[in-house]
């Protein structure tokens, strides 16, 4: 009358989990996002990101090499221009003396070939009214003149030395016209890590602060809707057909069964964005004494592993990396 399958038996000490363990989680699969803002002296801590900066170049270095030093496989950076300097087209982008592109040249100098420099390629940070793209004369995103400031800003951080760049915007095109971009410019050797699965998500209020984002309206019209799965993998064969070096689903917690879909399907690695609203809601439920902050941080980066993520974002990156 007693079970003979007893699976328990791999469950009961700490040795024995760790020997079965179906999924690891190492520093080098996390990448850290990193802000560095224009016209501070000091690091300014995020009010709704408890434990996230924006960094001035000299903070941002020394936050690179902690991370470097921690074994993070990269950090991913975002410019944050002073307001003033925002205009239509998003031309601090395209500025070699831009805030990304001097952030990207500091990373460069500093860290050089030792992780993996990455640079967001969207002009929301740097557009006065904070849409990814440019406005056509009816208000809407143009996504071919788009597609052209794409190409200058790609350029302009292949030459500040971003090994990878990050299309975010979800122009369509946009991997293919940054690739074309990049090589006849001579940087043949540049990759992407395209955001080919991004979805319109309440989950990113935070990092509006974050980045200081002038944005009017929403961003449905060119962002995934929420509703939609086949329409992910379309998008991702048609960067892969495009030329990504890498795919990418963000957010993460709401779109592990896209994050499967694309695992699945995927030849090239797949990354997975543990985004600001995601941080925000541990951060925010540890320090109200609801949850365990520190397994509840392993157990949402492993579930993203788990899911078919071969790399993570998660602005944890350099303390799990310690940890681990």
């Amino acid at each position: 009358m007693f079970p003979t399958d007893r699976p328990r038996r791999l469950r009961r000490t700490p040795a024995l989990r760790r020997l079965v363990a179906e999924t690891s989680l190492e520093p080098r699969h996390l990448i850290l996002p990193m802000f560095v803002a224009d016209g501070i002296t000091e690091p300014r801590e995020i009010s709704s990101m408890p434990g996230v900066f924006q960094h001035t170049l000299d903070s941002l270095s020394a936050a690179a090499e902690e991370a470097v030093a921690a074994g993070v496989g990269g950090v991913m950076l975002f410019g944050v221009p002073k307001s003033e300097d925002k205009d239509e087209t998003g031309s601090g982008a395209t500025d070699p003396d831009g805030i990304l592109n001097r952030g990207l040249a500091r990373l460069k100098s500093d860290l050089g070939d030792s992780t993996v420099i990455m640079a967001d390629t969207c002009l929301d940070e740097f557009t006065s009214h904070g849409h990814c793209g440019v406005l056509g004369e009816n208000g809407s995103i143009d996504n071919d003149a788009t597609l052209l400031r794409y190409v200058d800003m790609a350029v302009a951080q292949a030459d500040a030395g971003a090994h990878l760049l990050g299309p975010s915007g979800m122009m369509d095109g946009q991997v293919g016209a940054i690739r074309a971009g990049l090589d006849a410019a001579g940087h043949v050797e540049v990759g992407q890590l395209a955001y080919s699965a991004k979805y319109a998500s309440a989950f990113y209020g935070p990092f509006r602060e974050a980045v200081g984002s002038s944005l009017q309206g929403d961003r449905r019209t060119y962002q995934q809707d929420a509703r939609n799965r086949r329409e992910a993998t379309h998008e991702v064969e048609l960067d892969l057909a495009e030329g990504a070096d890498m795919v990418m689903v963000k957010p993460a917690m709401s779109y592990l069964d896209i994050l499967r879909d694309v695992a699945e399907m995927s030849p090239v690695p797949v990354a997975a964005y543990q985004i600001s609203g995601e941080y925000a809601m541990i951060t925010a439920a540890a320090q109200n004494g609801w949850i365990d902050r520190d397994a509840a941080v392993l157990e949402s980066l492993v579930g993203i592993r788990r899911a078919g993520a071969d790399v993570l974002l998660t602005y944890w990156a350099t303390e799990v990396a310690g940890w681990l």
